[in-house]
Parts: C-alpha cells; sequence; structure tokens
C-alpha cells in the first residue's frame, strides 16, 4: 500500500479520540469528580460522536476494532487517577492492544470514494449483502422468539448473538449516515434522497434493539466476561459485513489481508487479559462462566451449585453443633 490516505488519518485520529472520551467517562463516574453523572454522560455521548463520524472517514475494519483502546484508557487512568495497580498481566493485555491496533492501523485498506448515498444504497442492494442481511433477520428472529424465552435467562450467547449480528447491520447504516452528513456538509445535500432516511430509520431501530438486549446481558450477567465476549462477536460480524457490503479487502492481498486479521486476533488477547485482570482483582475467587454458561455461575448470583451448597450447609451445621457441646 501507499501509506495512509488522508481520510483514513481522519478516520483513525476520531476513532483515537472517541476511545480517549469513553475510556475517560468510566474514570470520572467512579471517582466522582465535579458532578460525575452529568460529566460522565457528557465524555459518553462525545465519544459516540466521534466514533460516528469516523465512520464517514475510514473502513470499519479499521474503527471497529480500535474500540479496544478505550480499556486501555481506562486501564492507565484508573492506575494513576484511581491509584488501582495494574496487573503484570494487564500490562501485557495493554501492550498487546497497541501492537494489534499499529497492525491493524499499518496495513488497513483505503477508504473507497464514494460521491453519493445513491452509491452506498447500490452495494446495500447487491446480492451478496442483501443475503447477508437476510440470513441477519433470520437469525435475530431465531434468537429472539425462539431462544430468549427458554435460554435468555441462562446462556449469554442469546443476548450476545442478539446484539452482535444487529449491531453489523447498525454499523454499515451508521456509514452511510455519515457519508450522507460528510457529502452534505461539503455541499451535495444527500437528505433530499429517501435512501438516507431510510438508513436512519434503520441505525434508529437497531440501535433501540441492542441497547435493549445488551443492558439484558449485562444485567444477567458477569460484566467481566460479557463485555470481552461481545466486543469479540460484534466486531467479527462488522468486519464481515463491511467486507461483504464495501468489499474493503478488494485492493489488498493475501499478506495484507492476513496481517490486518492477526492484529485483531492480537487486539482480542489484549483484551481478554485486561478483563480477565479485572476480574482477579476484584473477586480473586469468582469462577468464571463459559459462553454457554447458565446465569447461575456468573458473579450476579449469589448461589453455587447444588454440591457445594450442601457441602457449606453441612459445615455451618458442623460448627454450630461443636459449639453447643464446648458449652
Amino acid at each position: 500500500m501507499g501509506g495512509m490516505s488522508k481520510d483514513n488519518i481522519h478516520g483513525l485520529a476520531l476513532a483515537v479520540s472517541s476511545s480517549v472520551f469513553i475510556g475517560s467517562s468510566f474514570i470520572i463516574k467512579k471517582k466522582g469528580l465535579m458532578k460525575a453523572g452529568a460529566k460522565g454522560k457528557s465524555a459518553v455521548i462525545l465519544g459516540e460522536i466521534a466514533n460516528f463520524a469516523a465512520y464517514a472517514f475510514a473502513p470499519a475494519i479499521l474503527v471497529t476494532p480500535l474500540g479496544a483502546l478505550s480499556i486501555i484508557f481506562s486501564a492507565v487512568l484508573a492506575h494513576f487517577i484511581l491509584e488501582e495497580k495494574l496487573h503484570m498481566f494487564g500490562i501485557l493485555g495493554c501492550a498487546l492492544c497497541v501492537v494489534g491496533s499499529v497492525t491493524i492501523v499499518l496495513h488497513a485498506p483505503h477508504e473507497r470514494e464514494i460521491e453519493s448515498v445513491k452509491q452506498v444504497w447500490s452495494l446495500a442492494t447487491e446480492p451478496g449483502f442483501l443475503v447477508y442481511s437476510f440470513v441477519i433477520a433470520i437469525m435475530v428472529g431465531v434468537l429472539i422468539f425462539r431462544f430468549v424465552p427458554s435460554h435468555g435467562q441462562t446462556h449469554m450467547i442469546v443476548y450476545i448473538g442478539i446484539c452482535s449480528l444487529m449491531g453489523s447491520l447498525t454499523v454499515m447504516c451508521v456509514k452511510a449516515v455519515g457519508i450522507a452528513l460528510k457529502l452534505s456538509f461539503e455541499g451535495m445535500n444527500q437528505f433530499k434522497y429517501f435512501q438516507t432516511w431510510f438508513f436512519i430509520i434503520v441505525v434508529i431501530l437497531c440501535c433501540l434493539m441492542q441497547i435493549n438486549y445488551l443492558n439484558k446481558a449485562l444485567d444477567t450477567f458477569n460484566t467481566a466476561v460479557v463485555s470481552p465476549v461481545y466486543y469479540v462477536a460484534f466486531t467479527t460480524f462488522t468486519i464481515i459485513a463491511s467486507m461483504i457490503m464495501f468489499k474493503d479487502w478488494g485492493s489488498q492481498d493475501a499478506s495484507e489481508i492476513i496481517t490486518e486479521l492477526c492484529g485483531f486476533v492480537t487486539i482480542l488477547s489484549g483484551t481478554f487479559l485486561l478483563h480477565k485482570t479485572k476480574d482477579m482483582k476484584d473477586s480473586p475467587s469468582s469462577r468464571q462462566p463459559t459462553l454457554f454458561s447458565t446465569a447461575s455461575s456468573t458473579a450476579h448470583s449469589p448461589l453455587s451449585s447444588p454440591i457445594q451448597n450442601d457441602t457449606n450447609s453441612s459445615h455451618v451445621i458442623e460448627t454450630e453443633f461443636q459449639e453447643v457441646v464446648r458449652h
């Protein structure tokens, strides 16, 4: 590749600033500095706006994985401001995220030149992406109507699956709306086309659905497990959707694609290490649920397995019996 394009640089700057704002919001809320509620929400809003704008300039394969940088900023700020010591494995996780991010940034494909939202609509209505969207809709429908009632409270993959699948479509429509705004600011009004409003409506509906099921996942299961798994699933499906719709890898050779995938895997490894380190610090003896584990095995549930409960009960009875005998 002939170096990073101007649009990619703009997208990179916006994506990094988004991570800074979002990562800082966690610290502001926890520290309680200067009316943390309002300050924290403002930081999150600024971060989301910057992230939204980043998609208008750079391909999703560059912007989406960089969301992991917010975890790094949060961990580093917590180390210095909240005096929460960063574990050795946490430092390694940060290093892996940085290395993976740099790898993706240096090998990311150039953004496709788009002159009208109609061009985005043409890409979205090609057979490949229509099939992808249809498959996603079927999978989400099955998860909502078949698995949520019976397995939603016991298997976190149900809620995460819905959020991740819908998220991939959300990002594609967010990118379309971002491009429409960018072109409109440049003097080419895109809001006169119905396609722009269609993308806006889809973004709103998908975001509402994602927020609903993501909140359910966070309320039911351990956040330290939900966050990295959701990040992996969401980023993976978003990259697949972008590859199908915008053909991001069409202008790249095999070595560049493999390098980007290696960078992505490196970020995933760092993300899991950071979350695992955080969980070790918060609850050293807690058992982590697997991807298909039940809600009762997570940190949100005070109940453990029946065998463990019986053992604990027996120990309490034995202790009380010894106290009675002693007196």
